[in-house]
């Protein structure tokens, strides 16, 4: 049997082999690095752009961050789901979009085009960002494939401030988007909120003190009775967890989620449509213990589970779930 480094010594892109969670090549969840799409199901890319912050830059290093973070979730069987989702699931990492930061005005075509590419294989994308501004672009290549998106938008903040139209900005491309058609407000719903805005913007708004009050299968049965069948993007801002358990992000906002509540919220879209994912914010500068890469690399890696799960993937359990 082959072991170790299976970044860039597997030949196959399903299953995996042996490990050490202190060494080797850092792909996410130890797939395979490759920029050939035949037959993958799920392409991981990272977005290591940070440009348009508010506050504290640094989450242009999420990306590697959230690849470290990933090693431990490669061990083992898939908890709570009782399998490995990469018996069912042929994921490749292609590495990090080529972004020039000195040229700004090219970052969300080049972003855009890079996700073009790739939806064109008939990959879904798992993207690991980078601030929240790459959610622009990628949502308009996933609305040119599926038509317009109902977003489920996990974050402490409502990205629909005022917008020109022109401007990058991590807190303004959620009314640009709507106010283009990419997605489709009235199916759409933002998670976990917990800073002001005087318009809704046609969202169904779930704060977080109200799912502190009424828990997560009440917020789960908002976002599945809004999306219905519609295909589904999950942008999932890291701050959307309390500074707790996610200290190491550039806005972070008090009174936020745990993280086990966000991985129940994530587990529950098991069964809708699920057409691609960003994970987003992650700055390890503000985060020693790396807290917040694992949470994400978590909640990335449960909803490459729930993909799984869509191919036929069973669950084993053990235990009191």
């Amino acid at each position: 049997m082959q072991q170790g480094d299976q970044a860039f010594l597997r030949d196959d892109l399903r299953g995996r082999w042996p490990e050490m969670t202190y060494g080797g090549a850092l792909s996410f969840l130890r797939r395979r690095y490759s920029r050939d799409l035949a037959g993958v199901d799920v392409v991981v890319s990272g977005v290591p752009f940070d440009a348009s912050v508010t506050n504290r830059p640094g989450c242009r290093f999420g990306p590697a961050a959230i690849r470290a973070a990933s090693t431990q979730l490669a061990e083992l069987k898939a908890f709570p789901f009782g399998f490995d989702p990469f018996e069912t699931l042929a994921v490749t990492d292609w590495g990090d979009c080529m972004i020039d930061p000195h040229h700004p005005q090219t970052v969300a075509p080049t972003i855009e085009a890079h996700a073009d590419a790739i939806l064109a294989s008939g990959a879904r994308m798992l993207t690991l960002g980078g601030d929240h501004s790459i959610s622009y672009p990628l949502l308009k290549a996933h609305a040119k494939r599926h038509g317009p998106i109902a977003l489920v938008q996990f974050d402490a903040h409502c990205d629909t401030w005022e917008d020109d139209g022109v401007r990058m900005d991590h807190g303004t491309m959620f009314a640009r988007a709507a106010a283009e058609g990419v997605i489709d407000v009235a199916r759409s719903t933002q998670v976990g909120l917990r800073t002001f805005n005087d318009h809704d913007h046609g969202f169904e708004i779930l704060t977080a003190p109200w799912l502190h009050r009424n828990g997560i299968d009440a917020a789960l049965e908002v976002v599945r009775e809004r999306a219905g069948d519609a295909p589904v993007y999950l942008s999932f801002d890291i701050d959307g967890l309390d500074p707790a358990f996610a200290p190491g992000t550039g806005t972070p906002v008090a009174g936020g989620l745990a993280s086990w509540q966000a991985l129940e919220f994530v587990r529950g879209l098991k069964g809708m449509n699920l057409v691609g994912m960003d994970l987003v914010e992650v700055s390890p500068p503000y985060d020693h213990a790396e807290i917040t890469a694992i949470a994400a690399a978590t909640v990335a890696h449960d909803w490459l589970c729930l993909l799984a799960q869509g191919k036929g993937a069973q669950p084993h359990a053990v235990g009191r779930l």
